[in-house]
């Protein structure tokens, strides 16, 4: 079996991987878009003169951007800088001044606080660079509590990456969070995802090491968003797993996973026409009647057995609006199953799975 160009490698889909149906798609958390805060202030601690000062004592010889570069950079991202992150750029030196230069780039490193980027190397954090792929990614979810510094994203046009701490990335935050101040310095973890930590309430407080502690993980991943039901390993809201898909029902109800347990199978009845349920995985034998799956309207990741995949197919009951698929494969011939993926994949008309045959004598056991 040679994967289609379509199908994503994926952990715990040795064989297949996962379907994707259209093409570039991403999960909806990584194509959300930050909320306007009109308004939003800098921080108190942030002070132009103490910071131009700073740096300027630091390094004393450095010529840096004139404002027209630094419009100019604005104008390739989109965005506005804040006072603090121009006065950053007009005294830091040009890219040219250090470039190549060990000790000066080392000199400049130190100054800032991190391993710096030059105004011309500024970027904004694309949330699609962060996709995990949709194996992990369609079960994950986010959210922004009221109180949140940094808005729970995967990525966001005014979070400006200007350096990293050797691999993690350090960012000036332009769309914060609800309780979070306009140019704040967070941390875009590379082995995370979604989110970013708080790291520093303006860019003199960063240069002067005035760090924020370790914020709590405020991401939305546990219910009402996300529910687990059918598990072995335990129950109540407190670990994300219950009993009954009944008492997963919920308007913010985002991901439905029903796992394998003893037991009748389910039904899907309590959570058809949630608004915001967009992901549903059901180990294979699980489900009561497969074809409830069509009264989940808003899904957009499927992950079912063969066998009740094989249900809708015969039914023309594939929910439409899917992005992505998976097969669960349990204890059985591959090949049927990459039948039935086969036929999902025809269904919007994607690139198949190719399949070859292999004949041939192994000779005797030995």
């Amino acid at each position: 079996m040679w994967p289609s160009p379509v199908v994503e490698p994926a952990i715990g889909y040795p064989d297949l991987g996962v379907l994707v149906l259209v093409e570039g798609a991403q999960d909806e958390p990584w194509r959300q878009l930050p909320d306007p805060l009109p308004g939003v202030a800098s921080a108190p601690s942030a002070d132009l003169e103490l910071l131009e000062r700073t740096l300027r004592e630091r390094l004393p010889d450095a010529v840096g951007a004139t404002e027209e570069e630094i419009a100019a950079a604005e104008a390739r991202l989109g965005v506005t800088f804040s006072d603090e992150m121009r006065v950053l750029y007009r005294v830091t030196p040009r890219w040219e001044g250090w470039s190549g230069d060990y000790a000066a780039m080392d000199r400049v490193n130190t100054a800032v606080g991190c391993e710096f980027s030059a105004l011309e190397h500024l970027y904004s954090v694309d949330a699609a660079i962060r996709h995990p792929g949709w194996d992990l990614g369609a079960t994950d979810t986010i959210s922004t509590p009221p109180d949140a510094a940094v808005q729970g994203l995967a990525g966001s046009p005014g979070w400006i990456g200007f350096g990293t701490n050797g691999g993690d990335e350090f960012a000036v935050d332009l769309t914060p969070g609800p309780g979070g101040y306009f140019g704040q310095v967070i941390l875009i973890d590379h082995e995370q995802s979604l989110g970013a930590e708080l790291v520093a309430d303006s860019l003199t407080d960063f240069v002067l090491g005035r760090m924020r502690e370790e914020q709590p993980d405020r991401r939305g991943d546990q219910l009402p968003a996300v529910a687990r039901v059918g598990s072995e390993y335990g129950h109540g809201y407190g670990h994300g797993h219950l009993e009954t898909v009944h008492a997963a029902a919920h308007p913010a109800l985002e991901v439905l996973s029903i796992e394998a347990r003893d037991g009748a199978p389910f039904s899907l009845a309590p959570v058809a026409g949630l608004p915001r349920l967009r992901t549903l995985t059901a180990f294979p034998g699980t489900l009561a009647d497969p074809l409830e799956v069509a009264g989940l309207t808003g899904l957009e990741f499927l992950e079912l057995g063969a066998e009740d995949w094989r249900v809708l197919l015969d039914a023309g009951a594939v929910p439409r609006t899917l992005k992505a698929a998976a097969v669960k494969v349990r204890d059985q011939d591959h090949l049927p199953v990459v039948a039935v993926a086969n036929e999902i994949l025809a269904l919007w008309d994607r690139p198949q799975i190719v399949q070859t045959l292999l004949e041939g004598d192994l000779g005797p056991a030995a």
